[in-house]
């Protein structure tokens, strides 16, 4: 089969591979009709997350059951599923308390109670590096997926792959930045980054009841793309936090966001003395968009951290957040919590997904699709990929 493999950093190719197989009785392998490129790819592409040996990346993707091990009795060959990002048993602790992305039985080689990047690791995600798991991703003609009897989820038949191919991963988790706010009605949300997830999660926020959304990111035409498909205020980000933060404040009677949503990670645009500022302390990327949300969050308001973190980092503004009582939450998004309660309002139409994708290309074309997305060239947001093209 044809599958979208890491060969090293900025170095992915469309590889001929072997067709998965079946290696325990509660897998399928599903026929990939869709598949998308995620932020979070990126930190792979990029060297930032190692990944030493090849492996095929991808974990948006949808599809047909082609084959069904014997203890999965709620598929069937030939049923139509998306497919939620993280590998959870269904079984354990965690998962018992919708928190699949720290499932006990899914990453044995990397899994602990301590965390972190070089540490011990969470559940497994599908294509996300060794650390992960180490299982293949969906960025290929055809996937093997575990613990198929609790994740994949039957979508209709009246729905194309599209409308529902980002229930996999970006719509549950902006969803989850505004959940862990706990967004009833009336507040501001304020999301820094006009990505698919920020997207998301401004579609979400107005889902939720939300007053007033506000989306910052340095990119005029990411910035558009969020205001047409989200409907929000925009701020672009130019001469640093400050000017940003005071626009929000500006905003809410000089109090700050209710809520605000880091949907950028430890790669965000920086310049030259950013990048000093990491080499002096020894740390990988910057912390610079969450010390913005922490500035731009009302005391005694919530900061979602959905972006990628993968280490420690000295600077930390503790005294900031002891002072203003912030609440604090992040981590992998409880796909498998979410997905039904939003499928549902896709099958109700009260959101649309599809409208924030920029690029469709063939799987064939998989190494400018990264370039791309990752270089935001071309006014890229979202690329979807087909495997068989």
């Amino acid at each position: 089969m044809k599958a979208a493999r890491i060969h090293g950093p900025r170095n992915v190719k469309m590889d001929t591979v072997d067709d998965p197989k079946i290696q325990d009785n509660r897998d399928i392998i599903l026929k990939v009709t869709a598949t998308a490129i995620c932020g979070s790819d990126l930190h792979i592409y990029s060297g930032g997350l190692p990944q030493p040996r090849p492996m095929t990346l991808g974990h948006e993707f949808m599809g047909i059951v082609e084959e069904v091990g014997a203890g999965v009795k709620n598929l069937k060959r030939g049923d139509r599923v998306v497919v939620p990002f993280p590998i959870a048993c269904g079984n354990c602790f965690f998962c018992a308390h919708h928190l699949p992305g720290h499932c006990e039985n899914s990453n044995p080689e990397h899994y602990g109670p301590e965390g972190g990047l070089i540490k011990e690791k969470g559940g497994a995600l599908f294509g996300y590096t060794d650390l992960y798991g180490g299982y293949d991703g969906g960025q290929a003609q055809y996937v093997r997926v575990p613990y198929a009897d609790y994740g994949p989820r039957v979508v209709p038949d009246n729905l194309s792959d599209e409308q529902v191919l980002f229930l996999t991963d970006i719509f549950p988790t902006g969803y989850t930045g505004v959940d862990w706010g706990e967004v009833k009605g009336g507040e501001t949300v304020a999301i820094f980054g006009a990505g698919p997830v920020g997207i998301m999660a401004a579609k979400s926020a107005w889902l939720r009841g939300a007053a007033r959304v506000i989306v910052i990111d340095t990119l005029k035409y990411r910035l558009d793309k969020a205001k047409a498909a989200a409907g929000c205020d925009t701020i672009q980000w130019t001469d640093g936090a400050k000017e940003v933060v005071e626009q929000i404040r500006a905003l809410t009677n000089g109090r700050g966001a209710d809520v605000c949503i880091e949907a950028v990670g430890f790669e965000p645009d920086r310049n030259i003395l950013d990048r000093a500022k990491a080499v002096v302390n020894l740390e990988k990327g910057s912390i610079k968009v969450l010390e913005a949300c922490m500035s731009a969050v009302r005391r005694g308001g919530t900061v979602s951290v959905l972006g990628v973190y993968p280490t420690t980092y000295d600077n930390f503004p503790l005294g900031q957040f002891f002072d203003k009582g912030i609440v604090m939450k992040g981590g992998q998004a409880p796909a498998h919590k979410h997905i039904d309660t939003l499928l549902k309002y896709v099958v109700d139409g009260k959101v649309r997904l599809d409208d924030i994708i920029t690029h469709r290309l063939p799987l064939s074309e998989v190494a400018h699709a990264y370039k791309i997305f990752k270089e935001k060239e071309e006014d890229c947001v979202k690329v979807v990929l087909d495997p068989w093209k």
